[in-house]
């Protein structure tokens, strides 16, 4: 949120459209609100028009772990033709969020319901009324299910092949004995037990092997499930080519034909004409641990095959290049859906000039493909949606998932920005609103100011089309507007969606040989800079000094010095921003003016530029934690953390601004989600967090010390011998919750207003004792 027009006079109030867009012309650019609905616009805030659910409709999907919102009005909506309000259902800072849902009346439940995580609370009533209907694990209820199979297996004639669906019905050892279900169906080709309660492994293998005809059987979610019994059933099946959702080694032209949908509980067999397969167009064999493709898959046999999806799948018992070959020979294959990096290599440009006859690579145009450059390309990326505990309250589950649905904007006027930014939720209809790179509508925060003041201004999000969108169509928005590839836009998605693990592990080992490369210095180009020459004037005249610090100016009172507003006729530069080359440039410096900063020690005081200058000099030694620059190294970091969660290591990570103080806007959390999001509010470094520091008193601790560098060349330091304590108010802990917890990760105190003072010697001796030694400060 930009700085508007905080600086309002008593007729700034609100009384027309005219007002309206004077008082609002900045924040109505910025927005990008389309000029032809500001009048729009402007009548709905005035009213307080919230009619986006005359036109909308939310609908879950994702199994109830997710909602999306589709276009519900009779009529299409056409491009930039309505504009709707979207209310904020909950704003906050972000170091107040968990005491928030913690004490604000219903905001927990609200936020838990809209993020989808009350999941499992809300569907204790339906259970209780199935129970009350009837009893789901009861063997009459069992038998209801098997008996219309048999009727329907019947009806198709004696001898035909049976499909039984028996999914989380409460089964168990003794139950499926009683079934019998061999005798029932003696053609019985598929079997889902999903989800039931079997664990006697005699009992289960009893049944299962008279059972001698399945091509395909379900067994997952149930407690027996172990190496012992996969074996048992593989062994005993030979002609098993589905186990547990896999293809089997035996997977064949069954198989084959059951991911074509031409082979289902609808349609029952025990075998595929060939007839068949020469018809089918379209296979997904997505997540079917497959090693190596079924040598029936050929293009002899599928000549009409167009689009085919391979994801999810090692295929590791069969080359690249051979792979390649086979889907060259689909002379129709128009679609394919393939991990990159994967089976077929790690970049989409080299996998379509090796099929140059494709359209579409995971559902992305080829030729959009070639002309961007992407070697990553993904349109059906799988959700990242929210994990929970049963037992983990609803606050902190909403911690957990809100990074999945906040916005956030900073506040500003004409003197000053705000430090902390404001993150928020949209209401139920705007937090609907899903993901698209090919988004049909926008949607931006703006503050509307009635009486024409910032301090008694509304917010709300503004949504409006982009394109024609038709009833029943989905209703989204692209998550990272004007975000390209430039500003890491593939990485950045992380936050939203699984993406390929692979890549970014990648990405980060790379990372990794770069740092322990001696390479980095030797190609390292040192500037020479101009020596320091005396500024006294030969005349005896005063000084002039140019400077943005309050108490320079307040305190500089000696003769030989006289302040000036123009920069570029000061003989001293005496600021608290960054004075490099560019600025340097812009204002119009020379080096004969004498600035308060050495030149290039952005080097050490900027924390992105020290991490670069360590990196360059050390690679990646042992004292500096791993440092990541977000606004260049996001994919190195997503890998480390891919690899260290694989590896069950400590995830915690602190954000930190490049250059503010006072630990400002800084984070520490395990949330990858989190981490990428933090980058929304200003450019960060990413850092390790040392989980197990030294403690004083149980508590976290630095040592603040002036240093004063009089030269560089040659160097001269002078080192105050006093230094500074700073303590932590609590005690130091990882709990989850206490990262929301200021006084217990951080150490700057003297700005909350409540701070624990020690002198050095009484904290040298305390010290000293605790950890029995000396201590050598």
């Amino acid at each position: 949120m930009s700085p508007a027009a905080a600086s309002a006079s008593p007729d700034d109030r609100i009384r027309n459209y005219e007002d309206f867009v004077r008082v609002h012309a900045y924040l109505l650019a910025a927005a990008g609100i389309p000029p032809s609905l500001h009048q729009r616009l402007y009548r709905k805030l005035a009213d307080e028009l919230f009619d986006g659910g005359e036109v909308f409709a939310v609908e879950p999907c994702e199994d109830g772990r997710q909602r999306r919102l589709v276009l519900s009005a009779d009529e299409s909506l056409r491009k930039e033709s309505d504009v709707f309000l979207v209310d904020h259902a909950w704003s906050f800072r972000l170091p107040d969020a968990l005491k928030q849902l913690r004490e604000v009346p219903g905001l927990a439940e609200r936020m838990a319901a809209l993020m989808c995580v009350d999941l499992d609370r809300r569907i204790e009533t339906e259970e209780a009324d199935e129970k009350d209907g009837h009893e789901s694990g009861s063997l009459e209820h069992v038998l209801q299910v098997v008996e219309k199979e048999k009727a329907r297996v019947q009806e198709r004639g004696r001898d035909s092949a049976a499909w039984l669906e028996l999914e989380e019905l409460g089964i168990d050892d003794d139950m499926l004995v009683a079934l019998d279900l061999s005798a029932k169906f003696p053609n019985l080709v598929a079997l889902n037990l999903w989800g039931n309660k079997l664990q006697d492994l005699e009992k289960v293998m009893q049944e299962i092997r008279k059972c001698a005809k399945l091509k395909a059987l379900w067994l997952n979610e149930n407690p027996v499930l172990g190496k012992s019994i996969d074996k048992a059933i593989l062994d005993g099946l030979s002609g098993l080519e589905i186990y547990n959702s896999h293809f089997t080694s035996k997977a064949g032209e069954w198989a084959l034909g059951f991911c074509a949908d031409i082979v289902g509980a609808d349609n029952p067999c025990s075998s595929v004409e060939s007839t068949l397969l020469g018809s089918i167009e379209i296979i997904d064999l997505s997540d079917r641990c497959i090693h190596k493709l079924p040598e029936v898959l050929s293009p002899s046999n599928f000549p009409s095959l167009s689009k085919l999806n391979i994801r999810g799948n090692p295929l590791d018992q069969i080359s690249g290049d051979d792979l390649l070959k086979l889907f060259g020979g689909f002379t129709k294959l128009q679609e394919l859906e393939v991990d990159i990096p994967g089976p077929l290599g790690n970049s989409a440009i080299s996998i379509l000039e090796s099929l140059p006859n494709l359209s579409l690579l995971n559902g992305v145009d080829s030729s959009s493909i070639i002309e961007s450059g992407k070697h990553i390309v993904d349109s059906a990326l799988e959700p990242r949606l929210p994990e929970w505990s049963p037992e983990e309250p609803l606050a902190e589950r909403v911690i957990g998932a809100m990074w999945l649905y906040l916005m956030t904007y900073r506040l500003a006027d004409e003197e000053k920005i705000d430090e902390t930014p404001v993150w928020y939720v949209m209401d139920e209809l705007g937090s609907a609103m899903r993901h698209s790179d090919y988004a049909n509508f926008r949607i931006a925060p703006f503050l509307f100011m009635p009486e024409g003041k910032l301090d008694t201004a509304i917010s709300y999000t503004i949504l409006w089309p982009t394109h024609d969108v038709h009833t029943g169509e989905e209703c989204t928005r692209d998550f990272l507007f004007g975000i390209g590839e430039d500003k890491q836009r593939s990485a950045r998605l992380t936050a939203w969606f699984r993406t390929p693990e692979n890549y970014f592990i990648q990405e980060f080992r790379r990372y990794q040989e770069q740092l322990q490369s001696n390479s980095i210095c030797s190609s390292t180009k040192i500037e020479e800079t101009p020596s320091t020459k005396s500024i006294r004037p030969s005349d005896g005249r005063a000084l002039r000094v140019y400077t943005d610090i309050p108490h320079v100016e307040e305190f500089l009172t000696r003769p030989e010095f006289v302040l000036t507003t123009d920069p570029k006729e000061a003989d001293i530069i005496w600021v608290s921003m960054q004075v490099d080359s560019e600025v340097k440039k812009a204002v119009g410096l020379t080096d004969q003016q004498y600035t308060n900063q050495f030149p290039f020690e952005a080097c050490l005081v900027m924390k992105h530029h020290l991490a670069e200058t360590i990196h360059k000099a050390w690679g990646s030694p042992e004292w500096l934690q791993p440092t990541y620059n977000l606004e260049t190294h996001l994919s190195p970091l997503i890998g480390d953390y891919f690899v260290r969660k694989r590896d069950g290591m400590d995830n915690l990570w602190i954000m930190k601004p490049w250059n503010m103080a006072r630990t400002i806007d800084t984070t520490v959390t395990g949330d990858l989600s989190a981490i990428i999001r933090l980058m929304e509010t200003g450019p960060k470094i990413c850092q390790k967090y040392i989980e197990r520091p030294a403690l004083f008193q149980g508590r976290k601790f630095d040592l603040r010390y002036i240093v004063l560098v009089r030269s560089i060349r040659p160097l001269e330091i002078f080192l105050s011998d006093v230094f500074w304590v700073r303590l932590a108010n609590n005690q130091y802990t990882l709990e989850k919750t206490s990262f929301f917890e200021y006084e217990t990760h951080f150490t700057v105190m003297n700005y909350i207003g409540r701070m624990k003072h020690m002198n050095t010697p009484e904290f040298v001796k305390e010290f000293e004792k605790e950890h029995q030694g000396p201590c050598m400060v």
